[in-house]
């Protein structure tokens, strides 16, 4: 009996260290994963063609004005991919933990976000040479009637001292796992007291915006962002500094060594340029800045493309479309002006020609409603005409918007080109839009397949990308409702 009990007694031994054993190494094995991931090396970078990049959408970076893509870091990294020969895949992630989990898991290249270089993220990330420094500022409301204050009295009613902040005890507001968050628990260590630190998934400029509509007191923020939201919050004191000056950089997965050498020789020469002083300027000391944030068509404000959403929105449901895709091809076609006339005499918001807008009864006067109304019949007609060939919807639309844009019987001239050449003649990227972008060639358009000769298959091809281009920036930061 004492046998089986020490018996017994081995066998749960056992069990329990080999429990301890699995879980141990499925702890090592998880932080490990933190940053060990294998990421995609510069040769395949280039060689797939695209850099997947991860911004913020607010006003300084990331944001749709009058239905263009633009920002500060996006406009760095179109400059960045150009040198590098690829296209941006852009990934928004507002959450800085979505952030580093994509760039660690490899799913993403780099972040290019204005991340402030610390020792803790040293550890998990690979930062590029600093961009730029600034520190961190409280961001505070100025008292009501500011305007009538001397400078004396408005400090006096404003937290200037950051030990005010613990003896007040008031409620800083800071977005959960980020540089803010971190420097307020030093601050609280520097000063020897506690602070009412807040943390919540909004990100620096939704909590500014919060501060400036009285819906919270105080929050942190770097001090030439604060800047420029100070020009369209001018209500708002961005003067007490809770931080010495920080570098502020983008960031790559550590194993990137590549990756960040290149990042690191371009930047070290772009960062000097005058292409560099007029794109910082434009963004962060134009008072224009202020104009865009405010503006109506500040897509990612007010979720705006046009004045003609609601009439897009209209004819999209009607026909199945999404109306984000409708306003990337009136804007290429347009950029929303209803009197624009092309060369050719094409007219309106869909630049109708005046024999596809007399199939369907309008003519040059006719109201922008109309317009739609009669392109999106036309796209409708294409659309059903492909479909009874080519069933995947990617492929089918790339057809769509090369007929809408050249003609059906262009494209019908390529799908031949490409079926004789060995190519499929219903996939457009890598087979067909090869023989569109060669029909310029006398070689090619004097083939017996081509029935409709010559023509800037190029052109085409291009008018492709860029509305899908745009539509997918559209629909990173517009509802589809």
């Amino acid at each position: 009996m004492k046998l089986n009990r020490n018996n017994l007694f081995n066998k749960i031994v056992r069990i329990i260290l080999l429990v301890l054993i699995l879980v141990i190494g499925n702890t090592c094995s998880r932080q490990e994963g933190r940053g060990s991931a294998t990421p995609r090396n510069l040769d395949e970078i280039r060689k797939s063609g695209k850099l997947v990049a991860v911004t913020d959408n607010n006003s300084i970076n990331y944001f749709i004005y009058r239905g263009e893509p633009m920002g500060y870091q996006y406009d760095m990294l179109q400059a960045f991919a150009n040198y590098l020969g690829v296209k941006i895949d852009l990934v928004v992630a507002n959450s800085l933990s979505d952030a580093f989990k994509s760039l660690n898991d490899g799913e993403s290249d780099l972040i290019a976000i204005n991340l402030t270089v610390t020792n803790d993220r040293k550890k998990h990330v690979a930062f590029t040479m600093p961009m730029m420094q600034t520190r961190q500022v409280l961001i505070q409301r100025k008292p009501m009637n500011w305007r009538n204050l001397t400078a004396d009295d408005v400090d006096a009613l404003l937290i200037r001292n950051p030990i005010d902040l613990a003896t007040t005890h008031v409620a800083i507001y800071v977005q959960k796992g980020s540089a803010y968050e971190r420097r307020m628990h030093n601050l609280a260590e520097e000063i020897g007291d506690s602070l009412n630190i807040i943390s919540v998934p909004e990100d620096a400029e939704q909590l500014i915006s919060m501060v400036a509509g009285g819906v919270i007191d105080y929050t942190v923020c770097d001090e030439n962002a604060a800047m420029v939201s100070q020009t369209y919050n001018p209500d708002l004191d961005i003067s007490t500094a809770l931080s010495f000056p920080q570098n502020l950089a983008w960031a790559v997965n550590s194993n990137s060594k590549a990756l960040l050498a290149e990042t690191n020789k371009w930047l070290f020469t772009y960062m000097k340029s005058t292409e560099y002083a007029l794109l910082y300027a434009k963004y962060f000391r134009d008072e224009r800045t202020s104009y865009i944030f405010n503006s109506d068509y500040n897509a990612g404000r007010t979720g705006k493309i046009s004045d003609y959403d609601a009439l897009i929105k209209k004819y999209c449901k009607e026909s199945g479309w999404d109306w984000r895709l409708v306003a990337s091809i009136i804007y290429q076609e347009s950029r929303f002006n209803p009197t624009a006339k092309s060369w050719l005499g094409a007219y309106g918001l869909m630049q109708l020609l005046p024999s596809t807008a007399e199939m369907y009864g309008i003519d040059h006067i006719t109201s922008p409603a109309d317009n739609i109304r009669a392109g999106m019949k036309v796209l409708k007609y294409l659309d059903e005409r492909y479909a009874k060939t080519i069933g995947d919807k990617d492929q089918r639309i790339k057809f769509v918007l090369a007929a809408y844009n050249m003609g059906i019987g262009h494209v019908d001239d390529a799908q031949r080109l490409a079926s004789k050449n060995g190519k499929n003649p219903y996939i457009w990227d890598k087979n067909v839009d090869i023989y569109m972008k060669q029909k310029s060639d006398p070689a090619v358009y004097h083939d017996p397949v081509v029935e409709f000769g010559y023509c800037r298959g190029d052109l085409a091809v291009n008018y492709v990308n860029e509305i899908l281009d745009r539509y997918e920036h559209y629909k990173k930061i517009i509802a589809q409702k």
